[in-house]
């Protein structure tokens, strides 16, 4: 990965205490999550077009991990629920940020508040993302998740905010009873206190939003 912009992030999240991982594709991507997840990991993820992209959690479930997966056919909402709640306190929880900025912080967005609870508690988390994710800084990075991760996402999944019918954010009048917001928590990661507990993969490629 040739790009002074990658060299800089990376400088910037060992001063973050946020371990990056370089990779050039998602095969590459894929055997180094496979390689630092250990077989004997309990697994807790978010909902993540980039995972779907590398078909990790398959692999994991398929080479024996226990993974608390949400979104198995055929769950009550009550399970769904349950097993969202054990894998925010799992070995590892596996999701993708919404926006990178170039001085290092990670952002999440979510509806439920599972996703945070997991990126916050879990005793490992690892972040996929492509180079798409980049943004040049704080405010751009929370911009990128509001105004164009989002929306992408509740067209996606067919979700009831403003931004669905023509994907432009209306953030103040997206609120209930009217919408079913999306952005109801924002995460910003600005540094971890232990190192090592969060590692960030980071794919020369574009994938998710």
């Amino acid at each position: 990965m040739q790009d002074k912009r990658i060299d800089i992030l990376f400088k910037n999240w060992q001063k973050r205490n946020i371990a990056g991982i370089a990779c050039e594709n998602k095969g590459e991507a894929l055997k180094m999550a496979l390689e630092v997840i250990p077989l004997s990991a309990s697994i807790g993820l978010s909902g993540s077009v980039t995972l779907d992209q590398l078909g990790l959690v398959k692999q994991l479930e398929e080479r024996g991990n226990r993974v608390f997966n949400q979104y198995k056919p055929g769950l009550s909402r009550e399970e769904s629920l349950e097993l969202r709640r054990r894998g925010s306190v799992a070995d590892y929880f596996l999701t993708s940020a919404n926006a990178i900025s170039e001085s290092g912080e990670l952002i999440f967005l979510s509806a439920n508040g599972h996703r945070i609870s997991g990126i916050a508690n879990a005793k490992n988390v690892l972040v996929i993302s492509g180079v798409n994710k980049l943004a040049s800084n704080l405010d751009e990075a929370i911009k990128r998740g509001r105004e164009y991760a989002t929306p992408l996402n509740c067209k996606r999944l067919n979700w009831p905010a403003p931004c669905l019918k023509d994907g432009v954010c209306r953030n103040e009048i997206c609120l209930f009873p009217e919408y079913k917001r999306m952005c109801c928590q924002l995460l910003i990661i600005e540094a971890e206190v232990a190192s090592e507990r969060l590692k960030v993969i980071l794919i020369n490629e574009t994938l998710g939003y």
